[in-house]
């Protein structure tokens, strides 16, 4: 199972299991503590879901960032994942799935902190879409749903400006032409990094 895959099983079960009953515990969690906060009943019930196996375990919660774990195939996936602060499009109220950005470790694929979006629509072929932080903006890569770095060189760089920053905005346009802005807070990534740093280790 590629980790595109179980991202996108566990986005299935985090719509399944309700989007709110987890904004709620995350914002109980932040609050309850600065560092991990134990995980409750409605966090770890949206990472128990998820297909072919490879069932995500939450690890801690980090401000608005959860820190999962999973072993698709016998191979060590670890991710930070948040839902957008706010979001917008244009024109205003067009339906479309949440949204959600993770930063992604693959000890067995040598890969450290893959940023990657799902943007809750199908994105408009060939067009431009941006993630701007920490006064910079990054083109990014479009497939399906999905966006990812263009230039993997500046991937550490905008990493590091996401541990700095207060929030990160990703602008996209769909295939009918909806234009969207989300805000995602980025209070806890930095914390959520190191813990996952530490448990993905080989």
């Amino acid at each position: 199972m590629s980790v595109r895959q179980i991202l996108t099983a566990l986005v299935a079960s985090l719509v399944m299991c309700g989007v709110a009953d987890l904004a709620q515990a995350q914002g109980a969690s932040s609050k309850a503590s600065k560092g991990a906060a134990k995980p409750t009943a409605a966090e770890s019930k949206p990472a128990a879901a998820v297909a072919g196996g490879a069932e995500p375990t939450l690890i801690g919660q980090f401000g608005t960032w959860g820190a999962y774990t999973a072993t698709p195939n016998g191979k060590k996936v670890c991710f930070a994942l948040a839902r957008p602060s706010s979001s917008k499009t244009n024109p205003p109220n067009r339906p479309r799935d949440p949204a959600y950005a993770f930063v992604s470790t693959r000890p067995a694929e040598k890969v450290t902190n893959e940023v990657s979006v799902m943007i809750g629509y199908t994105l408009k072929p060939g067009s431009e879409s941006t993630l701007e932080v920490g006064g910079a903006s990054y083109a990014m890569y479009t497939q399906g749903d999905g966006l990812w770095i263009k230039n993997a060189a500046e991937e550490e760089r905008m990493v590091d400006a996401m541990r700095k920053a207060a929030d990160v905005t990703v602008k996209g346009v769909s295939a009918k032409g909806t234009e969207t802005t989300d805000t995602f807070s980025l209070k806890g990534l930095s914390q959520a990094l190191e813990r996952l740093a530490q448990d993905c280790k080989r």
